[in-house]
């Protein structure tokens, strides 16, 4: 018996040395090729298109994310907005209007607890925002429990506030948006953000199917986004947490952008989703300059929202459902970690464009991993203005996204061998064509599709 003590210390210490070297399996830069992500251990191409932005608040939640899961899909956008009709807001309301800071709405926050736990039970992931500007601007500010007349916590002097903030939010004059130690230091009102964020994290980290994105698409300070990521990581509990910022800026090479590229100490992906305000060939050029911008440390690169809808607001620009479709598949054929269409009606959504476009990439992934691609408009010929995109592995694998029909060459003086090509029209969402196609020499491949299309091409190992 007097060994019985020191065993059972010995067998303790083994069993929690066994739980705490376990490998994490949570969402995160896959170890192999950091480009992309993987989650519970295994590579993920993340692709989405919902019908809301704060997700959590939707009625009908689960029966969305069954649709998304069902149609190619596992991944989400949720801003933690409240700002719609119907929307539960965060913070408990006291009488007709008035909300106490320093009391939550237990709804708001169980709401937000079921999405990230159903869309765990669907190996879905959640892309959060924590801030959106347009929740706390304009006529959205008349009823922010925010605004100091709408709470008992501090009076408009004391928060430094005004009653009023009419301009858009890009013009990024809210002082909402400034109370951080380097900015204005704001103790009052920061105080009440933080007491926000840490409520927000003491749910979210119960979960690892979370990414964290500071804003949604910011013209904030530079201050304010590196404070609320450093903010994240110190209140993680030394969880592993994944955090990037979204500038609104449309230009990736900007030096706004410049602040996430050039700091991948603080932030562990990029998001360019403003990226899709941009058309055609200079949508492509764009990304792909941030590519090669982190190719000495790359890191995943997601799209949370693609803009481009028939029933948008921005037809005189292009950015149109032909438009959404071109950069949805661009991105995957360009080397995106994640690609979702955003909301209706400035994007597709949960529609059937959206669902053909995730099935269609889904089966060429039953073919040829992207993950193990890379881009090479070098081995194209006759590519003209907009007209087709390649990614491979050469002399194994290539897959040519055409964005209307005509003709291409394909280089394959370095592969030896036949390559079958079998084609798959967006709009179809299935195989189709087949044919055939000798290495070790330029060939043409020739798109007879109306509409968008891709050709893949593999290796045979017999002919």
């Amino acid at each position: 018996m007097k060994y019985s003590v020191p065993l059972l210390t010995v067998f303790l210490l083994l069993s929690f040395s066994r739980v705490n070297n376990d490998p994490y399996r949570g969402i995160q830069p896959w170890a192999k090729n950091p480009r992309y992500w993987e989650y519970k251990g295994k590579p993920v191409l993340l692709l989405g298109g919902t019908d809301n932005d704060n997700l959590f608040q939707n009625n009908n939640l689960k029966s969305h994310l069954d649709s998304l899961r069902m149609t190619g899909g596992n991944y989400v956008r949720n801003t933690m907005s409240d700002r719609d009709p119907g929307d539960k807001r965060a913070f408990a309301q006291i009488s007709p209007g008035k909300y106490d800071l320093d009391k939550w709405n237990p709804e708001y926050w169980q709401r937000f607890e079921n999405l990230l736990r159903l869309a765990k039970e669907r190996d879905i992931i959640v892309q959060i925002e924590i801030w959106d500007r347009f929740d706390h601007s304009r006529d959205n500010w008349l009823t922010d429990p925010f605004n100091p007349k709408n709470n008992v916590n501090y009076t408009y002097a004391e928060a430094k506030l005004d009653s009023l903030y009419p301009l858009h939010p890009g013009q990024n004059k809210q002082p909402f948006f400034f109370t951080v130690p380097g900015l204005n230091n704001n103790k009052v009102l920061l105080k009440y953000q933080e007491y926000f964020v840490k409520k927000l994290l003491s749910v979210s980290l119960k979960y690892d199917n979370v990414l964290y994105c500071i804003d949604n698409e910011t013209s904030g300070s530079e201050e304010w986004a590196a404070y609320w990521a450093d903010f994240l990581k110190n209140n993680s509990g030394g969880k592993k947490i994944f955090v990037t910022e979204m500038w609104d800026n449309w230009d990736v090479k900007s030096a706004m952008h410049k602040r996430t590229l050039d700091h991948p100490e603080r932030y562990d992906f990029i998001d360019i989703s403003q990226n899709s305000q941009i058309t055609g060939q200079q949508n492509w050029d764009n990304a792909q300059y941030v590519f090669d911008y982190i190719k000495n440390n790359p890191r995943p690169v997601n799209s949370t929202k693609i803009y481009g809808s028939d029933r948008g607001s921005w037809l005189d620009r292009g950015i149109n459902t032909k438009h959404a479709v071109e950069t949805f598949c661009r991105n995957i054929v360009g080397g995106f970690a994640s690609s979702r269409f955003h909301r209706p009606p400035s994007g597709l959504g949960l529609s059937k464009t959206s669902i053909n476009c995730r099935i269609t990439i889904r089966k060429i992934e039953e073919k040829v991993k992207f993950r193990e691609m890379v881009p090479r408009m070098d081995l194209l010929g006759n590519v003209g203005e907009n007209k087709a995109y390649i990614t491979a592995k050469e002399g194994d694998s290539y897959v040519i996204y055409f964005t209307q029909p005509g003709m291409v060459t394909l280089d394959l003086t370095a592969a030896n061998g036949y390559f079958s090509i079998e084609w798959i029209p967006v709009e179809k969402a299935d195989w189709d064509k087949k044919d055939v196609a000798g290495g070790g020499k330029t060939v043409e491949i020739i798109s007879q599709y109306e509409g968008d299309a891709f050709a893949v091409l593999r290796r045979l190992k017999k002919r």
